[in-house]
């Protein structure tokens, strides 16, 4: 559990605006900030089960916030996750890369048979 004051840094820092106070860069700053402390606890303590189930939750919660982070805004997703170091890794697999360039392959090909007919 972070303290008051670190919790009021962290809001400073990465706010949006004046009277941001949970935006999701915000949200997961936070996130990431709890996940270090959890992190060093469960280090000590192996056999927490219970903090450690915390744990996968907030990593689980903090993966949401950053998927829906570079959805809305990609530059922020990408100067957050340079600032906080968090490694991410895509989880697509090689089929869906795959697919994702074959449907990019065929609009292209769509927009240039829709000029050349124009």
């Amino acid at each position: 559990m972070l303290d008051k004051k670190k919790k009021e840094r962290i809001i400073a820092k990465y706010k949006t605006h004046d009277s941001d106070t949970g935006s999701s860069q915000i949200q997961i700053a936070i996130l990431t900030e709890e996940i270090k402390e959890l992190t060093k606890h469960l280090k000590d303590h192996k056999k927490d089960f219970s903090s450690r189930r915390g744990l996968l939750k907030k990593v689980a919660e903090r993966r949401r916030l950053l998927t829906y982070l570079k959805r809305e805004d990609e530059k922020a997703y990408l100067d957050l996750i340079k600032d906080l170091k968090i490694k991410v890794v895509d989880v697509r697999t090689e089929k869906q890369k795959q697919a994702d360039l074959d449907a990019k392959e065929a609009e292209a090909e769509r927009e240039s048979q829709a000029e050349k007919n124009n």
